[in-house]
């Protein structure tokens, strides 16, 4: 792994649609340079999901590893998409008015996108490399 600047690492399926919209999103939000980023289907990307019990393999969730050069806890599906929009600032952190909602009916949501992210935002045969403005956020490039 390479040495990163930011406090949280995005973890992300480098093939969607979605997911690479979201990552560009972020990369074009976060002024303060506070998330790193990698895919699920890089080495560090795998690496931190079987730290956490995770199967890397199987590839339906978003995590963010808050304070992953530090001390490292993950977060996934609703609970991290929450926390980005947090850390983005207004009016992205509005969206914290969906943690009043229980987080298994949150999930169940997220659930449903992710199973048809592919189908409704597309899917590549590889992952998208960053452009070179960008590469330095991306761990395992």
């Amino acid at each position: 792994m390479s040495a990163a600047r930011g406090d949280h690492l995005v973890l992300y399926d480098g093939v969607c649609g979605l997911c690479n919209g979201v990552t560009q999103f972020m990369l074009a939000r976060d002024r303060r340079r506070i998330f790193d980023f990698a895919s699920l289907q890089s080495a560090t990307g795998r690496h931190w999901l079987e730290r956490f019990a995770r199967d890397p393999d199987s590839l339906d969730t978003f995590a963010i590893v808050t304070n992953y050069q530090t001390s490292p806890a993950m977060l996934d599906k609703s609970s991290a998409a929450l926390m980005a929009a947090r850390e983005l600032g207004a009016p992205w952190s509005w969206m914290a008015v969906f943690n009043v909602l229980p987080r298994a009916l949150r999930d169940r949501l997220y659930d449903f996108v992710a199973r048809n992210r592919y189908q409704w935002f597309g899917r590549y045969d590889t992952c998208l490399i960053p452009t070179p403005e960008q590469r330095a956020r991306f761990i395992d490039v």
